[in-house]
């Protein structure tokens, strides 16, 4: 159980981290400059980094290894975070300063999240915990992190200022340092056979996702929600309350969002033993489309709280199936790849929904935009609901989710993962350049004592 809650525990301290830092460093340029044009380069210096690094995150993990990338990632952190009061207090801080700690912070949080995940099945096999509630519980905490830290970000901001706050939450980024430090677990540095070059392991990622009917599907999914979605809470709904001059009802929407996916993603690892993946995948995204109409109506405030309460309750399965086709689809020694490939599609949407979104709201008006991108939304889900690829979410895993050897693996058994590792001869298998690969294909527990290797 200790590196479940090890890798928890840092995850909630790295995210809630990000999550005063993207409130603390916009006020502390607003504090010195007094310009929003300024703030908003420094928003931009901290997610670009992200959305060049995002594609070769996975690679970054397998070549540094699972928990030394992570150890990386939240060093990083917490250096150009505590670095901007030493600087200020130093040199004296300007906009220059603050936007290249801020890419430096910045840069390795995509490999960092991406290293968690990877960690992820050994850590809930040595907790002998289902999988999907693992996947259920982690994104319950991510979500959790990104609702209380823009919280605590103000409080600190209030209580102590900006510069004091920077200090704060370079001790939680520390702290997360701590935890991952002390995770101990099969798997957890580099591959058996690990990537032989940055954009060679990009490559065999991209080639892996497109190749799998499955894991491509949720890729080019993932991709519409992002960029339909995003510019709802980025550009919509704030250009709405600022025009009703009602920003705490703002708050209160992303909040009853927020809330709702964390309550959502612990539900799915209990909806997921009653029923089939693929019907809960496509129930939450109905549920997602029809209710993000109902909200792009602009009904009275009661009424759109309950619809952003339904969005995220939807929402809330979707990342921990995702998670879920990626660990039981994909080899160990690819897992880090495709994750980062995988997460990399959501990171190039989102800002390409958001310069559809502006010049949307200005050219037809903000309500005809909003019902447009739900519209559109709604649209893609009632495509991709009855898609047959869909059903492969139900099919037996292709790989153990964990390294083998890891903690509880010969008590598989009482770690049930709603069906045992299909045989090689009854199992579909990636087809690469005409032939059909066995490397690594896992035989069922009883009978296997070695990967097949053909």
């Amino acid at each position: 159980m200790a590196p479940l809650l090890l890798v928890e525990a840092a995850t909630l301290l790295s995210n809630t981290g990000n999550g005063v830092a993207n409130i603390a460093l916009p006020w502390l340029v607003l504090e010195r400059t007094g310009s929003a044009t300024a703030a908003g380069v420094v928003a931009a210096a901290a997610a670009l980094p992200m959305l060049l690094s995002g594609l070769v995150s996975g690679t970054i993990v397998d070549l540094l290894g699972r928990r030394r990338t992570a150890l990386v990632s939240d060093t990083l952190s917490a250096a150009s975070v505590a670095a901007i009061p030493v600087v200020d207090a130093l040199l004296g801080l300007n906009l220059g300063w603050i936007v290249a700690l801020a890419v430096l912070g910045a840069v390795f949080d995509p490999a960092g999240l991406t290293a968690r995940e990877t960690l992820l099945p050994a850590a809930a096999q040595a907790a002998r915990w289902r999988i999907e509630r693992a996947n259920g519980v982690h994104e319950a905490v991510w979500g959790l992190a990104f609702l209380i830290g823009p919280g605590v970000g103000g409080i600190l901001i209030a209580a102590i200022g900006p510069g004091p706050t920077l200090w704060v939450t370079a001790a939680g980024f520390a702290l997360a340092v701590v935890m991952i430090a002390a995770v101990r677990l099969p798997g957890a540095g580099r591959p058996e056979r690990p990537p032989e070059g940055l954009w060679q392991g990009t490559a065999e990622g991209l080639r892996f996702v497109w190749r799998d009917k499955l894991l491509r599907t949720i890729a080019l999914l993932t991709m519409v929600l992002a960029a339909l979605y995003l510019p709802v809470e980025g550009v919509l709904l704030p250009a709405w309350f600022v025009a009703q001059g009602e920003p705490a009802r703002l708050g209160a929407i992303l909040m009853a969002m927020s809330a709702a996916g964390v309550i959502g993603a612990l539900a799915s690892s209990a909806a997921g033993r009653r029923v089939r993946r693929r019907t809960l995948l496509v129930a939450s995204l109905l549920v997602i489309g029809v209710s993000l109409v109902g909200l792009a109506t602009l009904p009275p405030f009661p009424a759109m709280i309950g619809f952003a309460a339904g969005i995220g309750l939807a929402y809330g399965p979707v990342n921990p199936l995702s998670n879920y086709a990626m660990q039981t689809r994909t080899p160990e020694r690819l897992r880090g790849r495709v994750v980062g490939v995988m997460t990399s599609f959501a990171y190039a949407a989102g800002p390409a929904g958001y310069l559809l979104a502006g010049p949307l709201v200005e050219r037809i008006g903000l309500r005809p935009a909003f019902l447009a991108l739900a519209g559109a939304l709604l649209l893609a889900v009632l495509v991709a609901a009855p898609l047959p690829v869909l059903r492969a979410l139900d099919d037996p895993p292709r790989y153990p989710p964990a390294p083998p050897g890891s903690p509880g693996d010969r008590a598989e058994e009482l770690v049930p993962l709603n069906g045992q590792y299909a045989s090689a001869t009854r199992r579909d298998t990636p087809r690469v350049q005409g032939r059909v690969r066995v490397e690594g294909l896992w035989t069922p527990a009883t009978h296997r004592d070695a990967p097949v290797r053909g």
